[in-house]
């Protein structure tokens, strides 16, 4: 199996496509724990966020003969789970107007927190901060810094244009810069 493991994911969705669905299970492994992280920065509750994950997955698979090969495997994944995402969140009507377009741009680590203090500390006061962004500000940074997507890839996930993308990145930074002013972070 490490020679179907060295194939990308467009290649295996295209092989599942054909009628090989054992090969599923190669983008599970690979998305997994993209996934997990993904959902638990909307959903607190780690059972509700496996659920989602689970009906992620389930979706995927179902829909996988709708996916254009030509095109990244992992932007129409995170597609799908943003509309997930979305769904369980207006289930439990945590916010009834959920608009996703505005998170920090890639590497957190290089905006200056970093220099200050250690990349552990970092990483926990961001997420500790990152719930208190508005929504539609806060998973584009997720996407961008977190999960390591382009702006053309965000833009795709969230049906908005890639300058959308840009400016929301630049509000939630610079939210999240007054809220760490706030706190005695001199950025």
């Amino acid at each position: 199996m490490s020679i179907l493991t060295s194939k990308n994911d467009e290649d295996i969705a295209k092989s599942v496509q054909s009628g090989q669905v054992d090969l599923f299970g190669i983008l599970v492994d690979r998305y997994e724990e993209k996934m997990k992280r993904y959902a638990r920065k909307f959903l607190y509750d780690t059972e509700d966020a496996q659920d989602v994950i689970q009906e992620i997955f389930l979706k995927t698979y179902e829909n996988i003969n709708s996916f254009d090969t030509k095109r990244k495997f992992s932007t129409w994944l995170y597609r799908i789970a943003h509309n997930e995402l979305i769904n369980a969140l207006k289930k439990k009507k945590t916010l009834p107007l959920f608009d996703l377009d505005k998170f920090f741009p890639h590497h957190y680590h290089d905006n200056g927190l970093s220099q200050q203090i250690d990349r552990q500390d970092t990483r926990q006061i961001i997420n500790q901060h990152l719930g208190k962004l508005e929504p539609k500000y806060r998973e584009p940074i997720i996407l961008y810094y977190l999960e390591g997507l382009s702006y053309k890839e965000i833009a795709d996930v969230l049906h908005i244009p890639v300058s959308t993308v840009g400016i929301r990145i630049k509000r939630a930074k610079e939210a999240m810069k007054t809220t760490l002013k706030k706190i005695g972070y001199n950025l």
